[in-house]
């Protein structure tokens, strides 16, 4: 039997994760909806459900999928279009919720992919709310003009809180075992620092190393 599941959809950050496991042998294959698919028209016009068309029937042929072997496939809206094409070509399939060992597969790829996009470990693990949307906002407006690339600006939620309005002063911080959210590295306490604020969902401040910002 073959898995097919989605992850990183809901993250503000990065592209789609696309996953398939042949569940019997474990052989784990998967691919990413770049994170353009979620910007301006093509997100308007959901290209991004056409692109993870291509990409479950590309994983499909890399697995060598035979028509007699059952197919699992996440419910979600991620794969409509899918389903259709399933439909079309007279594939049989179960949508279902997607569990082990897939679950495990696919989220692993997505956290390697967003720590390779420089998101801090502990935004992406050792928390209950990994990929939080206004955890992730910070350490985007920590580097605005790099960061903001990175994002699903097609997002309501990217126009509504995406270009605020950011104060930016002088500090000194006292707080310790705090690392600037621009370079990672620990900021030393007393050290000068560049503090800045904004308000989105709550107010929020962040500290930056003074030669950071």
């Amino acid at each position: 039997m073959v898995q097919i599941d989605d992850a990183g959809s809901g993250s503000l950050i990065g592209g789609t994760c696309i996953g398939a496991v042949r569940v019997e042998t474990g052989e784990y294959v998967y691919d990413f909806i770049p994170v353009s698919y979620y910007k301006s028209n093509k997100f308007r016009n959901k290209l991004y459900l056409k692109k993870s068309n291509q990409i479950v029937f590309s994983l499909l042929e890399k697995l060598e999928w035979k028509p007699e072997e059952k197919i699992e496939i996440c419910q979600g809206y991620m794969f409509d279009q899918v389903r259709r094409s399933f439909e079309s070509a007279d594939i049989s399939y179960l949508s279902t919720k997607i569990v082990e060992p897939l679950q495990s597969l696919i989220e692993n790829s997505f956290q390697d992919y967003a720590l390779s996009l420089g998101l801090p470990t502990q935004y992406v693990k050792y928390t209950k709310y990994p990929l939080h949307f206004h955890r992730i906002l910070r350490w985007v407006y920590a580097d605005y003009k790099k960061r903001m690339k990175l994002c699903k600006t097609g997002w309501k939620s990217w126009n509504k809180y995406g270009n605020l309005s950011v104060k930016i002063e002088e500090d000194i911080l006292y707080k310790p075992n705090y690392n600037c959210l621009k370079c990672g590295r620990i900021i030393q306490k007393g050290s000068k620092v560049k503090r800045m604020e904004y308000h989105s969902n709550c107010p929020n401040i962040i500290y930056l190393h003074s030669k950071c910002l």
